[in-house]
């Protein structure tokens, strides 16, 4: 029997058979046997030259073709003909220097230690030897061969076979004259399995719009920016601590659509978004996850292209100039980062190279169930400097102000949502991920380091101590935490009869005993009004104007408690129905008064708490906070103090539909009173029962040594403020 290539090394036929590690070691120029030679493998072709006069020998009926004489000098060009009988000229890629990337560089990935891995690792336009073209690197540590495969190749994985750098697993390949734009992914050969697939770039820094799912090669950016003034204030130390932070939370791709249908652009948000939120009051936009994702219905927080802005909303620089704008308008940008988990979709990082690469391998430490999604190896040194560079990705390069770190919870508990035998221990028998921690706490450290004045905000649900403490007292080093429990309490509060609501005063009270001990952010969120929980305004008892003048109060309560500010897209004018990601929010509400009304006094609250500092400058300490009367359940009524060295306001919250007239409340400063905020107001939407000016009188109350009489709205909050 013949042998097919007889003439073949044992290399030649795992390239040709796309088993080899190192193509370079077969293609390219050759020293063999003391004589220099040419190799080029080009399965498409029937016939190949180095000039005219220069044609390359085909090995027997391979496509591996051979020139054996005067050495061209590198990087050398080829003309070939394909099978359709079209001419083609190209630079071979195994004709360009290699290898590419720095041993530094591989050092400090493997060892968890690189923070800007995206720099090196993914597809770059760059120039070699004096030929523009893209530099591809990619982590497959335990894959038998890499390939780059798109239209440009026919999506032929035997044409761009990666060269592998032995040691680390990453595999480099330079691919001259290649446009920016391209689109494609990585071929990859498990080694045991010998099975072939196709993953997407986990640090494309572009993605193709859903339902395709393949990377392209994204153009250095052309952005110029304008906010160096934004930055240099931002990093002002410890600034955010004592300044006014109020968040409207938005969904990109619903907060308004075109009358077709179809997204706004990241500019055309730009345009309409930003003013609306400016003109409402609040400091920082907090965006849902805008890095791409296969699925809408996951509103982002099932990441597949971590380091790619989604192609919904325009291009990455695109995006980079909606950040610009809102900064130059004065509006800090916070983006929801998930590194707490991630898609089983077969393009992505799942079973990566064949392995449990990403992802821990046991279920019972890798998988979320409940989710269906897989969890990051928070020991592994090259998944560290994944999410740590991740991370700095968005500051960095994108100059987010801050990342609200999803589902911290579900990162921290190894039992998180498992039942009894369905987790493994740490090694001292508790249910702490210990690697998840040390995780954080470096991602915490570096984020600080390398992003003064950047903010991260943990969402964690739980008692977790010292979530917002510095991480060397034994913090996990953020700078605020998600207050759910206050959240959970106040929304169970007021979806209350009132008539009920005596016997559930300590929701009201609770959180008092726990405020100061993280710097909190007060959220009512987008998970507040989906899957079946009603919208804020569905949420509250009564009949129409019940409902209303009770979300006004809602608000009046949030806006005047300690702790940041949150508020999800919709909220502000009162969004009559749940929030639906495939549909634009309902604006024509605002032609009824009750929802713009609403509006208003959004407005106004931002404006209040902007504008006394007693109501922010001390949102973390106990100094800016007292009681002025926690006990008044039967009336389902308190009060309290908001205060800093040079203004002190008083709140009074009335969660009865009963006004209240001539109620006492101890002061502790005799003088005359003002009304400056009532939620009844008639331009809000309510009954208009307000206060004029009060005089104190000297009659202790409430261990005061001064007391006034008010007049309390119904299902409304006021505001008090001492003028002389």
């Amino acid at each position: 029997m013949t042998e097919i290539y007889p003439i073949l090394t044992p290399a030649q036929h795992a390239l040709l058979s796309a088993r080899h590690h190192n193509p370079f070691e077969v293609l390219g120029r050759q020293l063999e046997n003391g004589e220099n030679l040419l190799r080029v493998h080009l399965p498409h072709a029937v016939a190949v030259w180095l000039s005219p006069d220069a044609p390359l020998q085909r090995l027997g009926d391979t496509a591996l073709f051979e020139w054996r004489g005067e050495m061209p000098s590198l990087p050398y060009q080829l003309q070939w003909q394909a099978q359709d009988g079209t001419l083609h000229t190209t630079y071979d890629p195994y004709s360009f220097p290699s290898p590419l990337l720095t041993d530094f560089d591989l050092h400090l990935f493997a060892q968890g230690q690189h923070f800007y891995a995206q720099r090196f690792l993914g597809a770059h336009p760059c120039e070699v030897a004096g030929i523009e073209g893209v530099r591809f690197a990619v982590w497959a540590p335990n894959a038998q061969r890499v390939s780059v495969v798109g239209d440009f190749n026919q999506w032929d994985g035997r044409i761009h076979q990666m060269r592998v750098r032995e040691g680390v697993g990453i595999w480099e390949l330079f691919i001259p004259q290649l446009p920016t734009g391209t689109v494609y992914k990585y071929e990859i050969s498990h080694r045991e399995t010998q099975s072939v697939f196709l993953k997407a770039d986990p640090y494309a820094q572009g993605a193709e719009k859903r339902p395709n799912t393949a990377s392209y090669v994204v153009p250095i950016t052309q952005h110029q920016w304008d906010d160096q003034a934004w930055l240099e204030q931002r990093a002002q130390p410890n600034a955010w601590l004592r300044q006014p932070m109020s968040i409207y939370e938005v969904h990109l791709g619903s907060w308004q659509r075109h009358a077709d249908g179809e997204f706004l652009s990241y500019r055309e948000l730009a345009e309409q978004l930003i003013p609306y939120v400016k003109k409402l009051g609040f400091t920082h936009l907090e965006l849902l996850p805008v890095s791409e994702h296969p699925l809408d219905a996951s509103w982002g927080y099932q990441t597949v292209g971590f380091f790619a802005p989604t192609s919904r909303y325009g291009s990455p620089d695109d995006l980079r100039y909606f950040i610009d704008q809102c900064h130059q308008n004065d509006l800090g940008v916070l983006l929801d980062w998930v590194p707490g988990h991630f898609p089983k979709d077969a393009h992505g990082l799942a079973w990566f190279d064949g392995t449990a690469l990403y992802e821990y391998a046991d279920p019972r430490q890798g998988e979320h169930r409940d989710w269906g999604t897989l969890i990051f190896n928070y020991g592994r040194n090259e998944v560290r400097s994944f999410l740590i560079s991740n991370a700095l990705y968005w500051l960095s390069e994108f100059h987010i102000d801050g990342l609200r770190v999803d589902a911290v919870a579900s990162i921290l508990y190894l039992d998180y949502s498992r039942q009894a035998g369905e987790w493994i221990p740490n090694q001292y028998g508790g249910n702490e991920n210990l690697e998840a921690i040390d995780f954080l706490r470096q991602l915490n450290t570096i984020v600080h380091q390398e992003c003064p004045g950047v903010l991260m905000i943990a969402e964690e649900s739980t008692s977790w101590p010292q979530v917002t403490r510095p991480t060397w007292v034994g913090g996990l080093g953020f700078n605020m935490k998600w207050n759910m429990g206050w959240m959970h309490d106040t929304l169970t509060y007021m979806s209350q009869d009132p008539i009920f609501r005596a016997y559930h005063h300590q929701h009201l009270t609770f959180g008092m005993l726990y405020a100061f001990s993280e710097n909190f952010v007060l959220p009512f969120s987008h998970d507040e009004v989906v899957h079946g929980k009603r919208s804020l305004l569905d949420k509250m008892p009564g009949d129409s104007w019940q409902r209303f003048a009770n979300l006004r109060l809602l608000f009046t309560y949030q806006w005047t408690y300690p702790g940041k500010k949150l508020l999800f897209m919709g909220g502000e004018f009162a969004h009559g129905l749940e929030w639906n990601e495939a549909r634009a929010l309902e604006w024509s509400l605002l032609d009824y008064p009750h929802h713009s009304g609403m509006q208003l006094l959004v407005s106004d609250l931002n404006q209040l708490y902007r504008q006394y500092d007693a109501l922010h400058r001390y949102d973390f300490e106990g100094a800016g906070f007292s009681w002025v009367d926690c006990h008044d359940a039967g009336q389902s009524v308190i009060a309290y103090m908001r205060r800093c060295e040079d203004d002190e306001l008083v709140v009074i919250l009335n969660f009865t539909p009963v006004p209240r007239h001539g109620y006492r409340i101890g002061v502790y400063h005799p003088g005359l009173y003002r009304e400056i905020f009532n939620s009844d107001a008639q331009q809000y939407g309510g009954s208009h029962v307000t206060n004029s000016e009060l005089l104190s009188e000297e009659l202790p109350w409430m261990n005061q040594r001064h007391s006034i009489t008010v007049t309390l709205p119904p299902l409304a909050g006021i505001v008090l403020q001492r003028v002389i």
